[in-house]
């Protein structure tokens, strides 16, 4: 979504609070983590999934695979650089540690300059794409996080697992890839144009889970964008559209309903909204994980369940792994834009997190995955059909489980999710009279 422009709590199943002090260099030039096949399982996926009663989303904001985890990538190899936009014959600019939890300014990543920034693969105008008058260089996108800034990220990653070919849908900004996550296309949208009326009335996968008696809840934390946006979730919210909060007494009571869409806190003040949509902090968005997974490893639904993170697009930050070819969802051409582009490539990569006692220990995929696999995952657990091509298509999810032996049956501890208080005056004091969102 485009924007306008402490205290550290202990978790009971966690290890004590984690410092907000100075950083460990050794885990920021930590080698990349060695990525593991998927063994053999005694279980076929199509079986092991009737084990899972429970699936759960949360999609994050704006963040690029690199800018959060490069030292948990397989295949990286030497160091990434852009141009420097004022004149290429200046040295390149290098990725590099961001020493700030918020940025000066906003990134690009609308339908057009994301195009530019891949610029045919070469992933070389992510720079030029980012000037701004704080920045003029663009060189905040190529700044990059580590498990000093996010050890509760970096934790779950290394102990359950991680997609390292995790692709957005579409090469755009937010709307058009939350609209993959539940419909399978962006049916021709590539900007976030709100609907008018009573919303869109595109084909969710809500209705096919209404059709076949499946339970399915949105719990959001003040806008539910799928209420926002689709006519049919506003029209059979009844039920279905509850608080965050009720989540987490939901996880407790064991009462959790078949499929969850969680959402974070889209607008506030730099406090409050823990979307990690740039300029918010990204350690506010790790704490909302953190309690997320947290209740739900202490839920008697933990043995049934399965957890996906993700976040919708890349936010304008830098990856170096160029997106391959996309199956086109459907026939609809994309409204405006530049001529020629079409639905038939993925967008910039971003992390994907999976948290389930059926996971295999530290696994590290590096099968193409996108928002689809997700929706793809949902539909072959409970039976239901395809809502488009590219969501017929995509490798379902299930390599990251092994569904012979739940390792983690019981939880295991993670560290902390302590937000820096340093980091946070800062923050502060950039967008301390300002309120961030839609």
């Amino acid at each position: 979504m485009r924007k306008w422009t402490g205290t550290c709590a202990c978790i009971v199943v966690l290890t004590a609070c984690s410092s907000g002090g100075a950083k460990n260099s050794a885990a920021r030039s930590a080698p990349a983590a060695s990525a593991r096949p998927a063994a053999t399982s005694t279980v076929p996926p199509e079986v092991g999934l009737r084990r899972l009663d429970h699936l759960i989303v949360l999609m994050q904001e704006n963040r690029s695979f690199d800018s959060y985890f490069a030292n948990l990538d397989p295949t990286s190899t030497g160091p990434q650089a852009n141009p420097d936009p004022r004149d290429a014959i200046n040295a390149p600019i290098v990725a590099f540690h961001n020493p700030n939890m918020c940025e000066t300014a906003d990134l690009n990543h609308d339908w057009g300059p994301v195009h530019d920034e891949i610029d045919h693969g070469r992933m070389d105008g992510f720079t030029k794409a980012n000037v701004d008058p704080t920045d003029p260089r663009g060189a905040r996108t190529m700044a990059r996080y580590d498990a000093t800034d996010l050890p509760f990220y970096y934790a779950v990653a290394r102990t359950f697992g991680i997609g390292a070919r995790y692709f957005a849908s579409v090469p755009g900004p937010t709307y058009p890839n939350r609209y993959y996550l539940v419909a399978g296309t962006s049916f021709g949208h590539i900007d976030n144009t709100l609907p008018t009326g009573n919303g869109w009335p595109q084909k969710t996968i809500f209705q096919e889970l209404d059709a076949a008696h499946v339970t399915w809840k949105i719990y959001d934390s003040g806008i539910s964008v799928e209420r926002l946006l689709f006519a049919y979730v506003r029209e059979h919210g009844a039920g279905h559209l509850q608080s965050i909060e009720d989540y987490f007494a939901d996880a407790r009571a064991g009462r959790l309903p078949q499929v969850a869409f969680i959402e974070p806190s889209f607008i506030g003040s730099v406090d409050v909204e823990n979307d990690e949509h740039p300029p918010a902090n990204p350690q506010r968005g790790q704490q909302l994980s953190a309690r997320v997974i947290t209740a739900l490893m202490r839920s008697p639904n933990w043995p049934t369940s399965a957890f996906f993170q993700t976040w919708d697009e890349h936010g304008g930050y830098y990856d170096h792994v160029a997106p391959p070819a996309a199956p086109a969802p459907d026939g609809i051409a994309p409204i405006g834009g530049p001529h020629g582009l079409v639905f038939d490539r993925y967008g910039v990569r971003v992390p994907v997190l999976v948290v389930s006692p059926w996971s295999r220990p530290g696994f590290v995929s590096t099968t193409v995955h996108d928002h689809t696999s997700i929706l793809r995952t949902i539909e072959r657990r409970f039976g239901l059909p395809a809502l488009t091509r590219r969501d017929a298509l995509a490798a379902p999810m299930t390599e990251f489980f092994d569904f012979s032996h739940p390792t983690y049956l019981t939880p295991p501890a993670l560290p902390a999710p302590a937000i820096d208080p340093q980091q946070e005056q800062h923050c502060r004091a950039l967008y301390h009279d300002k309120i961030l969102g839609i």
